[in-house]
């Protein structure tokens, strides 16, 4: 075997080799740059609360893959700066459309109201207030312990269900350890008739709160309970309405006699 002809052929699959290696090098570095291309999106530099107004001091520019576009986000901090934010935001993470209240919706505890709802406060007490135990976000039936006009008994009746507590005295945020705080004071998310129902039972009885699982939406039918039924007896019925039969439901006759040429009329 001719070792020139060897030599050429080794020299020839390292050029090969090389030229290979180069082509795919410089392939690979080119998808790697167009991936690693960002762009600037707003985020906010601290934590922030429900309720609280985006300001420079806490907002920041964050780096982000351009091939991962963040739908619904702000790449200008002036887009953002006096809105309000509807639910808490951790450090860094970006500022959504979604998050924010609409511009001039106010601040505070509004800007959690929905259109069409309405925020109302119900007084509580440790008792009521399922022993501390309602946090901002819980869902609650509301109760409401009256006298009974139709039987002349106390008893309880299931006003509205499946209520959102959007305020545990001041507090809009649950503790973040799950601790309970007695609150003199619930604010409840309800649609306008539900209000009137709320209020106008606040003013007949004791309103107390029944603590529900989130994820349980489902109502149920209500009833009132009355006293008898806490010791077995089937509940007393209701005072039948009196009514007044009227004289002209009664009816009247009358008896026309002819006598000669005499004429008389009896009615009875």
């Amino acid at each position: 075997m001719n070792p020139r002809r060897i030599a050429l052929a080794l020299i020839a699959a390292l050029l090969l080799s090389a030229a290979v290696t180069f082509f795919l090098a410089r392939k690979i570095n080119n998808r790697t740059r167009v991936h690693l291309q960002t762009e600037t999106w707003v985020a906010v530099s601290r934590p922030v609360l429900a309720g609280e107004i985006l300001k420079p001091d806490n907002l920041k520019l964050l780096d982000w893959p351009r091939s991962l576009p963040i739908t619904g986000g702000f790449n200008k901090v002036s887009d953002v700066v006096g809105r309000a934010v509807i639910y808490p935001l951790g450090e860094g993470q970006p500022v959504l459309d979604r998050y924010l209240a609409a511009s001039g919706s106010g601040i505070g505890l509004t800007v959690r109201i929905p259109e069409g709802m309405r925020a109302t406060a119900v007084r509580s007490n440790e008792v009521v207030g399922v022993a501390g135990f309602l946090f901002p976000g819980s869902r609650v039936d509301v109760l409401v312990t009256y006298h009974s006009e139709q039987t002349s008994a106390t008893a309880t009746q299931i006003v509205v269900q499946d209520v959102e507590v959007l305020t545990a005295g001041q507090n809009v945020e649950p503790d973040p350890q799950g601790k309970p705080q007695t609150v003199s004071v619930v604010t409840l998310l309800l649609s306008p008739h539900d209000t009137q129902k709320v209020v106008l039972a606040s003013t007949q009885g004791t309103i107390q709160f029944v603590l529900r699982n989130g994820a349980d939406r489902g109502h149920v039918a209500s009833t009132p309970v009355a006293m008898a039924e806490l010791a077995g007896q089937d509940a007393p019925a209701a005072k039948p309405a009196r009514t007044s039969v009227s004289s002209s439901a009664h009816h009247s006759y009358s008896v026309e006699t002819v006598v000669g040429d005499k004429r008389q009329t009896i009615n009875f």
